[in-house]
Protein backbone atom coordinates (compact mmCIF):
# COMPACT_ATOMS: atom_id res chain seq x y z
CA UNK A 1 0.00 0.00 0.00
CA UNK A 2 0.81 3.40 -0.51
CA UNK A 3 1.44 5.88 2.67
CA UNK A 4 -1.25 8.10 1.38
CA UNK A 5 -3.90 5.14 1.44
CA UNK A 6 -3.38 5.73 5.38
CA UNK A 7 -3.60 9.38 5.45
CA UNK A 8 -7.14 9.65 4.00
CA UNK A 9 -9.67 10.09 6.04
CA UNK A 10 -13.50 9.83 4.71
CA UNK A 11 -16.32 12.24 6.18
CA UNK A 12 -19.77 13.69 5.35
CA UNK A 13 -18.97 17.25 3.43
CA UNK A 14 -20.50 20.29 4.93
CA UNK A 15 -22.04 22.96 2.91
CA UNK A 16 -19.51 24.97 2.76
CA UNK A 17 -17.05 22.38 1.35
CA UNK A 18 -19.34 22.80 -2.03
CA UNK A 19 -17.02 25.24 -4.08
CA UNK A 20 -14.34 22.97 -3.17
CA UNK A 21 -15.78 19.75 -4.51
CA UNK A 22 -16.92 21.26 -7.64
CA UNK A 23 -13.35 22.61 -8.36
CA UNK A 24 -12.22 18.92 -8.02
CA UNK A 25 -14.83 18.17 -10.12
CA UNK A 26 -13.94 19.98 -12.89
CA UNK A 27 -10.06 19.36 -12.67
CA UNK A 28 -11.26 15.39 -12.83
CA UNK A 29 -13.91 15.07 -15.68
CA UNK A 30 -11.10 17.56 -17.48
CA UNK A 31 -9.06 13.94 -18.65
CA UNK A 32 -12.45 12.47 -19.12
CA UNK A 33 -13.74 15.75 -21.24
CA UNK A 34 -10.26 15.45 -23.23
CA UNK A 35 -10.79 11.51 -24.25
CA UNK A 36 -14.03 11.87 -25.31
CA UNK A 37 -13.71 15.23 -26.62
CA UNK A 38 -16.24 16.52 -25.45
CA UNK A 39 -16.42 19.63 -23.07
CA UNK A 40 -19.59 19.68 -22.05
CA UNK A 41 -20.36 17.04 -19.89
CA UNK A 42 -22.29 17.73 -17.56
CA UNK A 43 -19.71 17.56 -14.33
CA UNK A 44 -17.92 20.23 -16.19
CA UNK A 45 -20.59 22.84 -16.87
CA UNK A 46 -22.04 22.33 -12.81
CA UNK A 47 -22.61 25.83 -11.87
CA UNK A 48 -22.17 26.51 -7.32
CA UNK A 49 -25.90 26.79 -7.98
CA UNK A 50 -27.01 23.49 -9.19
CA UNK A 51 -24.45 21.54 -6.94
CA UNK A 52 -25.76 23.29 -3.91
CA UNK A 53 -29.22 22.13 -5.04
CA UNK A 54 -27.72 18.74 -5.20
CA UNK A 55 -26.94 18.91 -1.57
CA UNK A 56 -30.26 19.05 -0.75
CA UNK A 57 -31.53 15.67 -1.91
CA UNK A 58 -27.99 13.91 -2.16
CA UNK A 59 -25.36 12.84 0.90
CA UNK A 60 -21.53 14.05 0.00
CA UNK A 61 -18.87 12.52 1.39
CA UNK A 62 -15.58 13.94 0.63
CA UNK A 63 -12.01 12.24 0.97
CA UNK A 64 -9.52 14.39 3.15
CA UNK A 65 -5.51 14.49 2.95
CA UNK A 66 -4.04 16.06 5.71
CA UNK A 67 -6.93 18.37 5.85
CA UNK A 68 -7.24 19.12 2.48
CA UNK A 69 -10.15 17.55 -0.07
CA UNK A 70 -8.73 15.20 -2.68
CA UNK A 71 -12.18 13.66 -3.37
CA UNK A 72 -16.09 13.49 -3.04
CA UNK A 73 -18.45 11.23 -3.80
CA UNK A 74 -22.30 12.21 -3.35
CA UNK A 75 -25.50 9.09 -3.15
CA UNK A 76 -28.69 9.22 -2.71
CA UNK A 77 -31.27 6.56 -1.41
CA UNK A 78 -34.37 5.78 -2.88
CA UNK A 79 -36.56 2.56 -2.21
CA UNK A 80 -34.12 -0.05 -1.61
CA UNK A 81 -31.87 1.06 -4.33
CA UNK A 82 -28.58 3.48 -3.50
CA UNK A 83 -27.77 6.03 -6.71
CA UNK A 84 -24.17 7.13 -6.65
CA UNK A 85 -22.48 9.95 -8.68
CA UNK A 86 -19.93 12.34 -9.39
CA UNK A 87 -16.91 10.13 -7.73
CA UNK A 88 -14.05 11.91 -8.16
CA UNK A 89 -10.51 12.50 -7.33
CA UNK A 90 -8.43 15.64 -7.56
CA UNK A 91 -5.89 14.67 -10.30
CA UNK A 92 -2.57 14.54 -8.13
CA UNK A 93 -4.32 12.44 -5.94
CA UNK A 94 -5.55 9.88 -8.59
CA UNK A 95 -4.71 6.25 -8.00
CA UNK A 96 -3.96 6.16 -5.01
CA UNK A 97 -7.26 4.00 -3.63
CA UNK A 98 -9.05 6.98 -2.89
CA UNK A 99 -12.15 6.27 -5.07
CA UNK A 100 -12.47 3.28 -3.88
CA UNK A 101 -12.20 4.25 -0.35
CA UNK A 102 -15.00 6.81 -1.46
CA UNK A 103 -17.15 4.48 -3.08
CA UNK A 104 -16.55 1.38 -0.56
CA UNK A 105 -17.77 4.11 2.20
CA UNK A 106 -20.83 4.99 0.39
CA UNK A 107 -22.15 1.73 0.35
CA UNK A 108 -21.88 1.85 3.87
CA UNK A 109 -23.95 5.11 4.31
CA UNK A 110 -27.24 3.22 2.38
CA UNK A 111 -27.38 0.48 4.79
CA UNK A 112 -31.26 -0.40 3.30
CA UNK A 113 -30.36 -0.34 0.28
CA UNK A 114 -30.24 -3.75 -2.06
CA UNK A 115 -28.70 -2.57 -5.46
CA UNK A 116 -26.43 0.21 -5.95
CA UNK A 117 -26.80 1.69 -9.21
CA UNK A 118 -23.76 4.09 -11.13
CA UNK A 119 -23.09 5.59 -14.35
CA UNK A 120 -19.67 5.94 -16.53
CA UNK A 121 -18.60 6.60 -19.58
CA UNK A 122 -18.73 3.21 -22.44
CA UNK A 123 -14.88 3.92 -22.80
CA UNK A 124 -13.96 4.62 -19.39
CA UNK A 125 -11.92 1.14 -19.36
CA UNK A 126 -10.27 2.66 -15.65
CA UNK A 127 -13.48 3.21 -13.97
CA UNK A 128 -14.92 0.31 -15.25
CA UNK A 129 -12.17 -1.67 -13.53
CA UNK A 130 -12.92 0.00 -10.26
CA UNK A 131 -16.28 -0.75 -9.91
CA UNK A 132 -16.04 -4.29 -11.46
CA UNK A 133 -12.82 -4.99 -9.45
CA UNK A 134 -15.71 -4.14 -5.82
CA UNK A 135 -18.61 -5.95 -7.51
CA UNK A 136 -20.16 -3.89 -9.70
CA UNK A 137 -21.43 -5.57 -13.39
CA UNK A 138 -22.98 -3.92 -16.65
CA UNK A 139 -26.10 -4.05 -17.51
CA UNK A 140 -26.80 -1.10 -20.16
CA UNK A 141 -25.07 0.86 -22.67
CA UNK A 142 -27.16 3.60 -23.95
CA UNK A 143 -26.54 7.31 -25.71
CA UNK A 144 -26.41 10.71 -23.36
CA UNK A 145 -29.38 12.49 -23.62
CA UNK A 146 -27.03 15.64 -23.82
CA UNK A 147 -24.62 14.01 -26.05
CA UNK A 148 -25.81 11.44 -28.35
CA UNK A 149 -22.32 10.23 -30.01
CA UNK A 150 -21.36 9.62 -26.25
CA UNK A 151 -22.59 5.97 -25.01
CA UNK A 152 -22.34 5.20 -20.83
CA UNK A 153 -22.85 2.37 -19.23
CA UNK A 154 -25.26 1.86 -16.15
CA UNK A 155 -23.40 -0.49 -13.59
CA UNK A 156 -25.32 -2.21 -10.51
CA UNK A 157 -23.91 -4.25 -7.45
CA UNK A 158 -26.51 -6.59 -6.18
CA UNK A 159 -26.73 -7.11 -1.97
CA UNK A 160 -28.23 -10.28 -1.17
CA UNK A 161 -30.14 -9.75 1.93
CA UNK A 162 -29.70 -13.89 2.96
CA UNK A 163 -26.00 -15.61 2.25
CA UNK A 164 -25.68 -17.34 -1.20
CA UNK A 165 -25.42 -21.18 -0.96
CA UNK A 166 -22.29 -22.81 -2.64
CA UNK A 167 -23.54 -23.55 -6.00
Amino acid sequence: MKKEEYDIAIQKADYKDLPIILEIQKSAFLEEAKFYNDYKIAPLTQSLDEIQKDYQDHLFLIATYLNQIVGSVKLREQDLSCWIGRLIVSPEFQNKGIGRKLLMEAEKHCPTAKVFILFTGSQSTKNIRLYESIGYKKVEEYADENNPDLLLVKMIKNIRSTPMLSQ
